[in-house]
């Protein structure tokens, strides 16, 4: 099978790989097509944190099962899957207490052991789910794990119907939160500094905009007569942050989604005399969130402007991975189909 490994920063080729053989409590996968994320752009383009080389990218994947192990019971051969990907445990601590992200042995297919940027992976079955009944096509099933982590995202931030949200950052990320704060009934504010990914925000459920700098975020929530109860800053950017903690009315629920490059100052006097709620906030815990993003996939008839085309292993540096690392990226969610020779275009709708 062909697959991109990657074998140190800024060194991905596709290469000849042997199909691997699933063990006890794995399943085979054909993958069907897989996801490129921030996480890929930051090992392949800035620094080795998590990839362990040689070791075949991509952890957003989706398939169909081809083989499974011993003891493996379902899902069964054929059936159409998606992979959570996050590997833990089940023993230690927070294991038992069902944050099965912050487990303590955690690991990751796609960067700890090899990944879906391939013809086939292989996974253990606890963490893949059968959704052969759901309807959706291969494409849309690609965008399952970032929806997971939004839905982790706004499950952990509390948010509810008839409250205000701000969403700083319409990005990879940021348009699944998007998606998945409006569909529990809150009214959805969207921040970003591109006109085009504002508009997207407001065809993902959005009910008001703010292209960043244009006005102060307060001022733009005055105008609306909003009482933003929950922030969430997926920019990762400086001047994000800021635009949030000036704008956060006593009582908020900040979620700084994003990863804050550097050491921000931290106004913990503030935070403390304003009684914010600070809600860290990372991956997603299969068990919970990874139905439930599947349900959110369903409702929306057409994701082609979140992704539109589906490139092939070959391109994936050059179209994928370095656009990211640039700040560049040509589609909202690159999809990569391991079987293909040329970019097509992708299929949202049956």
């Amino acid at each position: 099978m062909r697959a991109a490994v990657l074998h140190a920063v800024g060194d991905l080729r596709t290469e000849q790989r042997p199909v691997p053989e699933p063990g006890a409590g794995e399943v085979l996968i054909r993958v069907g097509v897989c996801g490129v994320c921030g996480s890929d752009a930051t090992e392949f383009g800035r620094g080795l944190v998590l990839a362990q080389p040689p070791v075949t990218l991509g952890h957003e994947f989706a398939g169909v099962v081809e083989a499974v192990g011993p003891g493996v019971g379902s899902p069964p051969v054929g059936a159409t899957v998606v992979c959570g990907a996050g590997v833990s445990c089940g023993e230690c601590t927070p294991c038992r207490r069902g944050r099965t992200n912050l487990c303590r042995n955690y690991s990751t297919i796609g960067f700890h052991h090899d990944g879906g940027l391939a013809g086939y992976v292989t996974a253990p079955a606890s963490i893949v789910l059968d959704v052969s009944d759901s309807g959706l096509p291969m494409d849309t099933l690609g965008l399952t794990q970032p929806m997971a982590i939004a839905v982790h995202a706004v499950r952990r931030s509390g948010l509810r119907a008839g409250q205000d949200a701000v969403i700083v950052g319409v990005g990879g990320i940021g348009a699944f939160i998007t998606f998945a704060a409006a569909a529990t009934g809150a009214r959805v504010l969207v921040v970003d500094r591109d006109e085009e990914r504002l508009e997207l925000g407001l065809r993902l459920g959005a009910t008001s905009t703010l292209l960043a700098g244009a006005a102060p975020l307060r001022d733009r929530l005055a105008e609306l007569g909003m009482d933003a109860d929950v922030f969430f800053e997926v920019s990762g950017s400086a001047p994000g942050l800021a635009s949030v903690l000036e704008a956060a009315e006593p009582g908020s629920t900040i979620v700084p989604v994003g990863i804050q490059r550097g050491e921000p100052a931290l106004p913990l006097g503030r935070w403390t005399l304003n009684e914010y709620t600070i809600v860290g906030t990372v991956a997603h815990v299969f068990a919970d969130d990874f139905p439930e993003a599947v349900r959110l996939l369903g409702t929306r008839p057409d994701w082609s402007d979140l992704a539109r085309e589906v490139i092939p292993l070959d391109l994936v540096a050059e179209q994928a991975l370095q656009p990211l690392v640039e700040g560049r990226s040509l589609q909202i969610k690159t999809l990569v189909d391991p079987w293909a020779t040329e970019p097509r275009p992708a299929v949202h709708t049956g």
